[in-house]
């Protein structure tokens, strides 16, 4: 069984409701119909009723499992226009701003789970990734002991003997842009947790740098020699080794020849990039050209599960997220 597979499975085990704000788009609706249809996720799909069912008609989707909210009709409205003000007038804003937030259908969706109507969230297919996490960010908060939100991939490589036969992650490809070396260390610890929920197997994290030990040095080499260092001290449970270069983290014999005694290199299944340049281009690189299955951008850190979305992704990869997002919700 693959990796997507196995979610799936897991995630029928204890069906929860995930909730979609981009009902407009027919990748979306099509993963909607894959979520129910296989019997892995309860569905509501916010938007105009009438508007959604004419796309699954023209589409031959079958939508009868799909649960319709309109924000312009939603009957709970006034009581969670009245909850976000709640929240958010300290920050300065009005009633009649959190009344006209909840006909954004992102916004409503994200009180949807906060206030346990819906498990989780995803979005992204058409919104910015800041479009997506900032209502996450002011209604659902940063999960308990978090010290950042960060953004990772599910990385899963087809033929491919490295990592967890073939499966990553990598983080943080989606977020921050500039980490600290105190930031990286917070992105590994939260990207081993994430590899080791979804994956079922031991995290191994690759501090990635263009420099293996010392063969290199610069102020980008420095910053991801002093996040392993951080990561180390403030985490000794973890299995980490930096700093790495990428064939040194995941290929056996070179990890031997460059970092010998590592108990990391040759065998790395979760990788972490230095910036978002790196983290960026390296999933694109891994999805394109070794026709890896891409799953993410992937939030870690946020109190309830919300997933964001490439807006080059297809209806399988949509249907796929939707599945973590289940899985993640279980937790």
């Amino acid at each position: 069984m693959n990796f997507i597979e196995s979610i799936k499975e897991r995630a029928r085990k204890d069906i929860k409701t995930i909730v979609l704000p981009e009902s407009s788009d027919l990748r979306v609706v099509k993963a909607a119909e894959t979520a129910v249809k296989e019997k892995y996720a309860k569905i509501i799909l916010i938007g105009d009723e009438e508007k959604i069912k004419k796309m699954a008609n023209e589409n031959n989707l079958d939508l009868s499992e799909v649960k319709f909210i309109n924000p312009k009709t939603f009957e709970l409205k006034e009581q969670y226009s009245q909850k976000l003000f709640e929240l958010r007038q300290a920050k300065g804003m009005t009633l009649e701003q959190a009344s006209k937030l909840m006909e954004d259908e992102v916004y409503l969706g994200m009180m949807m789970v906060k206030e346990g109507l819906a498990d989780g969230l995803v979005s992204g297919a058409i919104h910015s990734t800041s479009d997506t996490l900032r209502p996450a960010l002011q209604i659902l908060k940063t999960a308990p002991g978090t010290k950042l939100v960060s953004a990772f991939f599910v990385m899963v490589v087809p033929d491919c003997e490295y990592g967890e036969n073939g499966v990553f992650v990598f983080g943080d490809c989606g977020l921050n842009q500039d980490p600290t070396s105190e930031e990286l260390s917070e992105i590994a610890k939260s990207s081993s947790e994430s590899f080791e929920k979804l994956v079922g197997k031991k995290s191994k994290i690759a501090m990635l740098s263009y420099s293996t030990y010392g063969s290199a040095k610069s102020a980008l080499t420095e910053k991801v020699i002093e996040a392993t260092k951080l990561t180390k001290e403030k985490y000794p449970e973890l299995i980490v080794d930096g700093e790495l270069q990428l064939d040194a983290a995941i290929v056996p014999e070179v990890g031997k020849s460059k970092a010998p005694g590592s108990t990391v290199a040759g065998t790395a299944n979760t990788l972490i990039f230095p910036d978002l340049n790196a983290g960026n281009i390296g999933y694109k690189l891994t999805q394109r050209l070794a026709k890896a299955e891409a799953y993410g951008p992937l939030c870690q850190g946020i109190a309830k599960p919300v997933n964001d979305l490439s807006r080059g992704c297809s209806s399988e990869d949509v249907a796929g997220v939707i599945a973590i997002t289940a899985v993640q919700a279980q937790n």
